[in-house]
């Protein structure tokens, strides 16, 4: 049998599940999640390795109205991942009436003529067969009003595992021949010093409400080893827009920020496989969702 590979782009409104069902096809944690839409705000590699096949999976924004510089960048994000894969996974929540948001990235999907159009119908473990057969049709229809058929749909659960592994098989069968473009122990080409700000923003959005999830960016400052202790110092800062946001963030006597702390360290010390040292500090960058420089030293808009 020849080796397989592809290029896949897992894309969507907020929150409906793109980030859960990548972290499941991997079976590692790549992305993080929330109950917050728009929490992922870079397109994000996962990597699926058999000895038949590698499967490349890329995590974007959900496509949403944009409001600041930042939402029209996570959009840009979210266009230039469907033009460069092979596949192309939407992600229809069976728990949400599919709208006009869904129609608009189907017309997205539609406009790529060479590639293979995968719909996932998610969080199927939370509806009954015939609410799960209605969506499947509203899903057939979906796609005849954006101009094109799907080649595959497939109902799953990330929560219970439901028809993952189905999903899987179908994504190899239409890849293409190819060699494996990453090492086969690795899960994700995400630096690790993003990855590791990624962990400190999601446990810092956990408890949030409203618009503050939206105004947190973490930025790490430094990273070292002692080596004499295997222990890993890391220091990084939490960005906001408002002082009235650092308070929230900072908490009654430093507890909110302490909680934040805690809980990051730990899924940090899973990620990198060892103890951390982690120090925390709140700063505000007025407006840097909307201000391009900001965005530029925080990584979202490339030189």
């Amino acid at each position: 049998m020849p080796h397989k590979s592809a290029f896949i782009s897992i894309v969507g409104r907020p929150n409906t599940g793109k980030s859960t069902l990548l972290n499941t096809l991997v079976g590692k944690k790549i992305s993080i999640t929330s109950h917050h839409p728009n929490t992922t705000r870079l397109a994000i590699r996962g990597i699926l390795t058999d000895k038949d096949y590698q499967l490349i999976f890329i995590d974007t924004p959900g496509l949403h109205k944009a409001k600041t510089s930042l939402g029209t960048t996570l959009n840009q994000v979210v266009d230039s991942s469907i033009k460069d894969v092979d596949i192309v996974v939407q992600c229809l929540p069976a728990i949400e009436t599919i709208g006009s948001g869904d129609l608009y990235i189907a017309r997205q999907i539609a406009a790529q003529r060479s590639i293979k159009r995968i719909c996932a119908i998610t969080m199927v473990d939370m509806v009954n067969k015939q609410d799960l057969a209605k969506q499947l049709v509203v899903a057939q229809e979906l796609a005849e009003k954006a101009g094109f058929s799907w080649d595959e749909i497939v109902p799953v659960s990330a929560f219970t595992d439901e028809q993952i592994q189905l999903l899987i098989d179908l994504l190899v069968k239409h890849a293409e021949t190819g060699p494996a473009f990453y090492p086969s122990d690795m899960f994700s080409d995400q630096d690790k010093l993003i990855s590791i700000a990624e962990l400190i923003r999601e446990s810092a959005i956990a408890n949030l409400r409203e618009e503050v999830p939206h105004s947190v960016a973490v930025e790490v400052d430094d990273l070292s080893e002692r080596t004499d202790k295997n222990l890993t110092d890391i220091h990084a800062s939490i960005i906001v827009e408002r002082d009235s946001q650092k308070a929230i963030l900072i908490g009654k006597g430093g507890s909110n920020l302490k909680e934040i702390g805690t809980n990051a360290r730990i899924e940090i010390e899973k990620f990198l496989d060892k103890k951390v040292f982690l120090s925390l500090h709140v700063k505000v960058i007025e407006n840097w969702q909307k201000d391009s420089k900001a965005l530029q030293k925080l990584g979202f808009i490339q030189n």
